[in-house]
């Protein structure tokens, strides 16, 4: 018998989130079960984790940082991963765990985890047909297995990729691979009936791996939820929020913490500063730290002010802030302002529209600025949190 619950991705923030999350609730009692995880792509260093998890009970976590005003700087271990599989070698037990043990299946497949893969524009779904290439056609086939052994057996889905709605997302992905592939309605039905599809939100600052499994993370972590009929949550954890208005925390975080770092990285990039200058760094440079405190204060606030939510926007500004001041992350602006352009698009750009839309007086001088650099003007377009 497998585990309860399926984890595709290996990466170190899910190492030191989602995983650690249901580590430390299995220590309580209060989680479904142990996790089965799954290296879906061919990336080394995926495949070096992969053998080390297969090779130990347990990883470790540094927390270093502050946390309200108090240093925290301890080590803990993540023992609730007990298998670790590689998509393309172990299909079949990854198969078979989701057709018989599954219950809930997590995922954070990076920023082309969603891309479909035109290698998988036919049916990919006999048992001993090749492994799908992208990950919305691993999860059509899985659940394909699963609906012919167990039509009425659903599983809550709950992806942590930083993208808005993104279980809204991945169903319709997934939905639309099986329409055309030519699938029954029965199965349809079972994928949007029976199968809960979970929007969530993940926030946590995982600054570096340690090798050749682990991570260092910040003591502030959180993982929202949206509420959804019929779904199994994979454990209760302090850090967990269920909440009827995940829109909120997806604005709260895309506006101060990631539109903050792509600010930072923007000043970064424009005035050619070093390439080994961290967060932390800039938050030290008087210039620096003037600038994003008169974006969060003069030009993001009044924006959730006139969302009627001006408190929880200060109080994670407060945060937010605690959290760039961190010493002991090494956060590097210049591993920021990868993908710096699309990043202003997704970032600062619908804070402006926002902003736009609910007649806050044009004081977003420096962010409109910004955008103008980059040829991004105001339009309608879907914000992601990543």
């Amino acid at each position: 018998m497998s585990e309860p619950i399926l984890q595709f991705g290996t990466s170190r923030f899910l190492l030191a989130h989602v995983a650690l999350f249901i580590s430390e609730a299995l220590q309580r009692g209060d989680a479904i079960g142990g996790i089965s995880v799954v290296q879906t792509t061919n990336n080394p260093s995926s495949r070096t984790r992969v053998t080390a998890l297969s090779q130990t009970d347990s990883y470790p976590v540094k927390i270093r940082g502050r946390e309200r005003g108090t240093i925290v700087d301890k080590v803990v271990h993540g023992r609730a991963i007990r298998a670790a599989w590689i998509a393309d070698r172990d299909w079949a037990k990854i198969r078979h765990a989701v057709i018989h043990d599954v219950r809930v299946i997590v995922s954070n497949t990076g920023d082309a985890g969603y891309c479909l893969d035109p290698r998988d524009s036919s049916a990919l779904l006999a048992p001993d047909a090749r492994v799908p290439h992208s990950y919305p056609a691993k999860l059509a086939a899985l659940l394909h297995a699963r609906w012919r052994e167990r039509p009425d057996s659903g599983v809550s889905v709950f992806p942590c990729e930083l993208i808005a709605s993104n279980g809204d997302t991945l169903r319709d992905l997934v939905i639309g691979l099986a329409e055309r592939w030519g699938q029954p309605a029965s199965f349809i039905t079972y994928l949007s009936q029976r199968c809960v599809w979970v929007n969530s939100l993940v926030d946590r600052i995982v600054s570096e791996p340690i090798e050749p499994v682990g991570a260092v993370a910040e003591p502030y972590a959180l993982w929202a939820i949206e509420r959804r009929a019929g779904m199994e949550l994979p454990c209760t954890h302090e850090n967990i929020v269920v909440t009827d208005n995940l829109r909120s925390y997806e604005q709260l975080k895309l506006f101060f913490l990631n539109l903050g770092h792509t600010w930072l990285a923007d000043q970064w990039l424009a005035q050619r500063r070093s390439s080994t200058e961290t967060v932390v760094e800039a938050m030290n440079d008087a210039a620096m730290r003037d600038g994003i405190e008169a974006v969060w204060e003069e030009e993001v606030l009044p924006v959730f002010n006139a969302l009627g939510l001006r408190t929880r926007a200060e109080q994670y500004a407060a945060s937010v802030r605690e959290r760039f001041l961190n010493p002991y992350l090494r956060h590097r602006i210049a591993d920021i302002a990868n993908n710096h352009p699309e990043k202003v698009r997704r970032r600062i750009l619908p804070l402006i529209e926002l902003a736009d839309s609910l007649s806050v007086p044009p004081r977003q001088t420096r962010l409109r600025d910004t955008l103008a650099r980059h040829g991004a003007t105001p339009s309608t377009q879907k914000a992601d949190a990543s």
